[in-house]
């Protein structure tokens, strides 16, 4: 690069700024179909025009994985949605569908896991608030 003497790392910073936008634009790309139980890192990739590994190293640079954040990104979703007074007639299971979920007991761990409770105790938690 012309100004790589003059700007000391001016490159590396070229490319994480460009890596730090690719991933913003992922990330974007995910949250506006994060409901559809068919969203997979090729049709992401693909939309991006990259490859699906590249999608992988932009999330492990961050500190996670694409199946993480697609998963945590849900699981936030289900807690608004169950603290949600117009969802109080839905099953938790409807629910767990519609915020993209397919499998009703990893989705359940996975919510244990995450917030420490089942989904059935914060809705009932929230009945009496």
């Amino acid at each position: 690069m012309l100004f790589e003497g003059i700007v000391k790392g001016g490159t590396e910073r070229n490319e994480n700024s460009i890596a730090a936008a690719r991933l913003k634009l992922i990330k974007k790309d995910i949250l506006d179909r994060l409901s559809s139980p068919y969203l997979h890192i090729d049709a992401v990739a693909r939309r991006q025009g990259i490859t699906a590994r590249y999608v992988q190293r932009l999330f492990e640079n961050d500190g996670t994985t694409f199946s993480d954040f697609v998963r945590e990104r849900r699981l936030d979703l289900v807690l608004a949605l169950l603290e949600s007074p117009g969802r109080k007639s839905h099953t938790i299971a409807s629910i767990a569908v519609d915020a993209g979920f397919s499998d009703i007991a990893s989705f359940n761990r996975a919510f244990r896991n995450r917030f420490g409770t089942t989904p059935s105790q914060i809705r009932a938690s929230n009945l009496f608030e």
